[in-house]
């Protein structure tokens, strides 16, 4: 018989979920070009390798891509847009809530930041390879 294998997606839209995510992602690697905002979608997509940590203690790499909808700001600090082989190691995911906004901050190695102004929570994080 053989392993079954699934495409892992998991969608956030509280603190909880959004830890969830935050847990998965910690250690993934990315560089500036995966970075893409779409500012007329309201639409901020983030695509990363990272480690398949829910599958319980295999080092498999996963390609994924994490999605913020209804995304009306973004703001970076320590990265260097003009350099699009910069690589980027996302430590975590954290937010804010401020009257009816939120900032959820993508925290990186290096002292890089990406603070994303929304109105709701609503990430998905969606494996594209097994």
């Amino acid at each position: 018989m053989s392993e079954k294998k699934y495409l892992a997606k998991i969608i956030a839209v509280d603190n909880e979920g959004l830890q969830m995510i935050s847990a998965c992602c910690s250690g993934a690697k990315t560089n500036v070009a995966n970075i893409k905002y779409l500012k007329e979608n309201k639409v901020f997509l983030l695509s990363i390798e990272r480690i398949k940590v829910e599958v319980g203690g295999e080092d498999k790499k996963v390609s994924s891509i994490c999605k913020f909808d209804f995304v009306s700001s973004v703001k970076s600090k320590n990265i260097d847009q003009k350099n699009q082989e910069q690589p980027l190691e996302l430590i975590c995911i954290n937010y804010l809530k401020k009257n009816d906004e939120y900032e959820i901050d993508l925290i990186f190695n290096n002292n890089a930041l990406i603070s994303l102004g929304t109105e709701a929570i609503e990430v998905r994080l969606e494996d594209q390879t097994n």
